[in-house]
């Protein structure tokens, strides 16, 4: 405990990395405050009423990652979910336009290019999606609009893609300036500071209800458990030795040492489970415009979190999606390619092709226990719900929340850990016995 708090110190120490944790502190407080800002023209009374009946369905989910700024109709309801979706489609138009494929390959220059196309298409798919959530808000609130429907329908849609690209600059700022994945870092806070909330209504509900201090205890200790194995799908990797020929440069030598090429065994991340969940809850959302029809009705066990059927087709997705996102993300050909022109080989396979065959092999065979563990993870919150864990503190024992929480604290830790070990400071991750590099018997 001494040398942890000996490294917090050190920490404060270092002025650069000081400024970046307040930079950082700073914006995130201005987000959080942003998310109790109302919209203009909407009754703040019935719009806690419909907020204490809670978001369901795919509302829930944008609600989760807005961190409750969705159901309390702030003007950052939106979240940052609408530049997460736009670059979910320049990933997927990079693979099927050549174009932007040459653009990706020019290095920095390219990647602007690319990023500035994101946001453009950010400005657009808010403005939709800002469309459909004042429809959803008219639905709810009824008469209790302050003024007309034009004037608030244009006054809400402008404010909501403002706030969207707003909390998108903060995001990339406290990449540049502050500390940790900025977009990322804002989803997590949102999600956590449920946390509190959600673990006082579950301590009060064992006390009043039934199962004791003991049965809350035992749940806290099921909860440290999945973190410890979300600890490890997160950060367990596959390594691949690289040896790089020896090369004379003038009077030095390069080259001739061994290295890894680290294969993550969740290379996927999270977006598997939001894929999977986005498609699951679309039969919900077709169900809410034909209630009475009798093949909705047929469709019950589909849009019940707690059947049999939902979880089993929802892990059957999640596995078919951490497939399909990693090998988005992961290119053995190119990968090849690289290694090819700098010289280097793993050991007893030919370069080329035979190099891309052997990569995408060890991937496909890490990629499946890690799917597997994905598809858990995303259970574990309606075997929860099963055992009577209440709705808010069920959603952190797995599934999105768990893991991009974990994801991203880890991520900001280790990066506090470069800027220590670069001042030459015991690293924070040693100091608080988290390893910084874990395995889970693939190597």
């Amino acid at each position: 405990m001494k040398r942890l708090f000996q490294t917090i110190q050190n920490i404060w120490k270092i002025e650069d990395l000081r400024k970046r944790i307040l930079y950082t502190l700073g914006l995130v407080f201005i987000y959080r405050l942003g998310t109790y800002i109302v919209l203009p023209g909407v009754d703040p009374i019935a719009l806690e009423q419909i907020a204490a009946q809670g978001a369901k369905g795919i509302f829930g989910l944008l609600d989760l990652f807005a961190g409750g700024a969705f159901s309390r109709g702030s003007i950052f309801a939106l979240g940052i979910m609408p530049y997460i979706s736009a670059s979910i489609v320049m990933q997927l138009m990079t693979m099927a336009i050549p174009s932007l494929q040459k653009m990706q390959k020019e290095g920095e220059s390219g990647r602007k290019k690319i990023n500035q196309y994101t946001r453009v298409l950010t400005v657009f798919i808010t403005a939709a999606q800002a469309s459909g959530y004042v429809v959803y808000l008219k639905s709810g609130l009824g008469t209790n609009v302050v003024y007309n429907a034009t004037l608030f329908w244009l006054s809400s849609v402008s404010i909501l893609t403002a706030g969207t690209i707003f909390i998108m600059w903060m995001g990339e700022k406290i990449t540049d300036r502050g500390i940790g994945n900025g977009i990322s870092l804002l989803i997590m806070i949102g999600i956590i500071a449920r946390l509190p909330f959600a673990l006082i209504s579950e301590f009060q509900g064992r006390l009043n209800e039934g199962g004791g201090l003991v049965t809350f205890l035992l749940e806290i200790a099921v909860l440290l458990a999945v973190i410890v194995v979300v600890i490890l799908l997160v950060q367990g990797t596959r390594k691949i030795p690289v040896q790089y020929a020896k090369r004379v440069v003038g009077n030095k030598q390069y080259g001739g040492v061994r290295q890894y090429i680290p294969l993550k065994v969740n290379a996927a991340g999270v977006m598997p489970i939001i894929f999977a969940q986005a498609i699951m809850f679309i039969p919900a959302t077709i169900a809410q415009f034909f209630p009475n029809s009798d093949a909705m009705q047929g469709t019950a066990a589909l849009t019940n979190p707690g059947s049999f059927l939902y979880n089993l087709i929802d892990s059957i997705l999640i596995v078919v999606f951490t497939y399909f996102y990693t090998a988005i993300i992961v290119n053995p050909v190119q990968m090849a390619d690289d290694m090819k022109r700098n010289g280097g080989f793993i050991p007893g396979v030919k370069p080329g092709k035979q190099t891309a065959n052997f990569i995408d092999t060890v991937m496909s065979r890490i990629t499946l226990p890690g799917a597997f563990f994905l598809a858990f993870i995303a259970l574990m919150p309606s075997f929860a719900r099963a055992f009577g864990v209440n709705s808010a503190f069920s959603s952190f024992f797995g599934g999105t929340s768990l893991l991009i929480m974990v994801g991203v604290i880890l991520d900001t830790l280790q990066q506090i850990e470069s800027h220590l070990l670069m001042r030459h400071y015991d690293g924070l991750m040693k100091s608080g016995r988290i390893k910084g590099r874990s395995t889970v018997g693939v190597q």
